[in-house]
């Protein structure tokens, strides 16, 4: 029987499934997570991929989201996601509920992680992690940012305005009618 280390604890591999998977496999997973993530977010924001690092037996993929997200517009900008990941299955892990940098945990069954954390100027970062795989070459992402692609350059502050994540006003209310 062989076991593998996620976070804190060790899963055995017939519960997670994940064992016999490797770092590309890995890779794809959590750019689908973060992929999916990044959909259902209505209106749409414009996002860059960000760094992907490697350790011993896991990795992470970043997302950096573009679109400026003002303070007023926070805590909905969180509640889409949470909503999305708590939908998707995913166990929200911590709440940080910061003022100014605030942020949401959440991990898959399997041992995946993955983080909304809000930074300076109402920079938004997304952040997926493996749990332990087999050690493999990674490919970089596939999918297309829908804006620059900051590849190889410092991804600047956040520099799209959107009608409605930038707004300086609280999001309206709901009316009753609506669905």
């Amino acid at each position: 029987m062989s076991s593998l280390l996620a976070g804190c604890g060790i899963l055995d591999d017939r519960q997670t499934g994940v064992a016999a998977m490797n770092m590309q496999e890995a890779a794809e997973r959590l750019d689908s997570m973060l992929d999916g993530t990044i959909s259902a977010i209505k209106p749409k924001v414009q996002w860059a991929h960000d760094d992907t690092t490697t350790g011993s037996c896991s990795l992470t993929r970043r997302r950096t989201v573009m679109t400026v997200i003002s303070e007023q517009r926070r805590g909905s900008f969180l509640g889409v996601v949470e909503r999305f990941w708590k939908k998707s299955g995913y166990q929200i892990t911590s709440v940080d509920k910061d003022k100014d940098f605030p942020a949401v945990f959440a991990q898959t069954a399997d041992g995946f992680g993955i983080s909304l954390t809000i930074a300076d100027k109402g920079q938004a970062y997304f952040e997926g992690d493996s749990p332990c795989v087999k050690k493999a070459k990674v490919a970089n992402p596939t999918a297309k940012p829908n804006g620059p692609d900051y590849a190889g350059v410092p991804i600047p502050r956040p520099n799209v305005r959107s009608d409605f994540w930038s707004a300086n006003t609280p999001v309206p209310p709901r009316s009753p009618s609506a669905g």
